[in-house]
This record gives C-alpha cells, structure tokens and sequence, in this order.
C-alpha cells in the first residue's frame, strides 16, 4: 500500500508557513540571527533560528486566547498543524474519525517555561497558570484536544530524530491497514533550559553555524514545528499528492550519549534501511537534505556514512545553516523543505561553507532539475538514527 503525503504545514525561522519558508530558500535567506523573545544570559552572543512570531501573534493566528498555559512549544504546534490540515482539505469529521491517527514529538514541551517550573515545585507562589504544562506530550493532550481527534494518538522523544520516527510510525499504521490517514510531526521552542544545556557541551557557535566547513564552530539552536498529513492511496484519488513516502530506516548507534561513533555505525545502517526499505538503488537517490548541524563530530561521520553507502556521493546539503537546529521537530521541518525542493525541482545552497571537509555540499541554487527520489536524515542524541526516502508523487 503507498503512502502519500497530502497536506504540510510549517513555521520556522525561515517563515510563517510553508510558502514564505520557500521563498527564504530560493532567496538563499537565512533564519539564524539575534534572539528577541527567548530570554536567556546567552542572547547577547549567541545565534539562534527564532520564530518571528510573539506568543501573543501565535495566540491570536491559532484562536486561542480562551485557553491558558499555553507555552510556545504547544503554540507553535497549533500554527503548523491547522496549516496542514486546511492543506490536505481535512473535514472535522476526518479529523474525528477512528481512522485518523495524530503522532508528533518534542524534546522541549513545558521546559520553555522553567522559571514558572521552579516557582511551582518550590512552593514560592501560588501555583502558576503553566502548572500542568510540563508533562512529556503535553502539546500533543492539548492539539487532541482543540481538534477532537479520537482516533490513534502517540507522542514520540527520541532527540533530534523524534519527528522523522513520527513519520516513520504514521506510514507503517497506514501501511499495515490500521489507519487511513495520520498527522505527524513535531514541535520544539527555545527555552533557557535547552540553550544552557547545549552551552554546556561547548557544541553552540556564536556565528551562523557552517555544515561541512573546516572552520565550522558548533550549531546554533532553532525553534518551529513541521506537520505532514500522511494518507493512504485509496485515500486520496482525487486529491493532490506532494510526495509518497517510499521508505524508511531506523537504527541505533550505541556509541555514546551526544556523539555517533567513527565508523558512523548508525546512520550508516539507517540510511542502508531506508535504501533496502524502498526497493531502490543507492544511485537512484538524487539529493540528500543532511543532518549536517555543523558541529565537528556529525559532520565528519555523515559524510563518512555517505561514502560508505553511496561511494559517489549525491548533491546534498544542510538546511540547519538556514533554521537552525530544531532538535524534535527537525525531521519534519527538514521533510517538508526537502520535499518542497523536489516539488520545484530545485536544490539550495549549504550556506557559509567556504571550505568544505569533504565533497562539496551544494553551493549555488540549481534549478530546473528533475528530482524523483531524496533522501532526509535525522540522527538524535543516545544514538538514534532516522532516514527517510521521498519519491516524487505520480
């Protein structure tokens, strides 16, 4: 049974839904600059891909005001959730139905509001109104709830690669006969928690972040949320289809917490998977939209995965030079702008990589090029690896 996606929705650094965060890439206009609504010791010199939108924006654009404790990872969640869906031109009794399942991620949740986490279990004030906004899943109880979906629901952490494993596990329920259409995704707002977190691995770059240079100096964190709407293919007839999701591949590295190891054993053997999983040839695939966070460690062995799976390596890049690293929510943030790449049949520049480590990522928009099958890799701390193969829709 194919699987096809039939609805995106997307806010990020590069935009407020998935045309303007097209239009930043075939600007080639970064994200990634001066924080103005994350608090933190670190905004003075540190970069980051914020949002550019307030909570109070998000607020108003979600139709929320009614409700309280909302924090901006439920917030951002909202926006590019009811995106998607008006895309994919789901009725409220879809959404409703037992067949439709909702699946999405976050590493974050209510850690954005860790002043009023303290203030609440210390007992130094009356509880606040972001009490029970902590919980793991927390933005998924609460979009359950706005949308009244009654059908399948899960809420998945595995790091970084947490929304490609959404993505994952929506096309095998739909697969495998259990579901006939499923929400995916994830979510993920800057928080002081995150930032002092990544601070204290000595892995943040006080500059825009350079995937595959040899001068690159870290990551810089971002924030968004990217939700697909996946159907099956009895589904959708008569509906437009971006993209089928033609395979996928999962494993882990088991070499340390923060790190792949040097014979890049995991990301090597999810994309082999993915690749296996698709019935398709190294060669087929066209375009790779990297993990690529620019730090030292990724870096090289990505690229050494990819020597070892592809040998000639295919045209590639990092959009993370363009958002940021938006940990859980990266794996559909970076599905939704690959497979934008593949609708236009296009593909954008790696940014600020002068001197590349290896084969050089993409440097300069290539258009009218004909992309059939790309590849999107997700690889999460504790080792969890995700690849993700995309064929253009018939």
């Amino acid at each position: 049974m194919k699987v096809f996606v039939t609805g995106m929705g997307l806010i990020s650094a590069l935009g407020n839904d998935v045309k303007e965060n097209l239009g930043s890439l075939q600007n080639t206009k970064t994200g990634i600059g001066k924080a103005n609504y994350l608090h933190s010791n670190y905004t003075s010199n540190i970069l980051f891909g914020e949002v550019k939108k307030s909570n109070s924006q998000l607020i108003s654009s979600s139709d929320s005001s009614a409700e309280i404790g909302l924090t901006r990872t439920t917030l951002l969640a909202y926006h590019a959730i009811l995106e998607s869906i008006s895309d994919a031109q789901l009725s409220s009794n879809e959404i409703r139905s037992f067949d439709t399942g909702f699946i999405s991620s976050s590493t974050v949740e209510g850690m954005t509001n860790g002043d009023e986490l303290y203030s609440d279990v210390s007992n130094i004030n009356q509880p606040s109104d972001y009490m029970h906004s902590f919980g793991a899943g927390e933005h998924l109880c609460r979009v359950v709830k706005k949308l009244n979906i009654k059908g399948y629901t899960a809420s998945i952490n595995t790091a970084c690669s947490s929304s490609a494993n959404a993505i994952m596990l929506g096309a095998r329920l739909i697969k495998s006969g259990r579901l006939k259409r499923v929400i995916v995704g994830g979510t993920d707002a800057l928080a002081k928690f995150t930032v002092n977190g990544f601070n204290s691995l000595m892995i943040l770059s006080d500059e825009a972040c350079r995937p595959f240079d040899k001068d690159r100096k870290g990551l810089n964190l971002g924030e968004g949320a990217g939700y697909l709407v996946l159907e099956a293919e009895s589904n959708c007839l008569n509906k437009k289809k971006y993209a089928e999701i033609k395979g996928y591949g999962n494993s882990n590295d088991a070499h340390h917490p923060s790190a792949t190891s040097p014979e890049a054993n995991g990301p090597r053997k999810a994309m082999t998977r993915a690749i296996e999983n698709a019935n398709v040839r190294p060669s087929e695939i066209e375009y790779i939209n990297a993990h690529g966070t620019g730090t030292v460690n990724n870096d090289e062995t990505e690229l050494f995965a990819f020597k070892e799976v592809f040998g000639k390596i295919p045209p590639y890049n990092s959009t993370k030079s363009y958002t940021g690293h938006t940990l859980a929510a990266s794996g559909a943030i970076e599905s939704i702008l690959s497979i934008l790449s593949m609708q236009e049949n296009e593909l954008y520049p790696s940014l600020n990589c002068t001197s590349p480590i290896g084969p050089t990522p993409i440097n300069k928009i290539i258009d009218r090029i004909h992309l059939n099958i790309i590849m999107s890799n997700s690889f999460g701390f504790g080792g969890n690896c995700t690849s993700l193969i995309f064929q253009k829709a018939d």
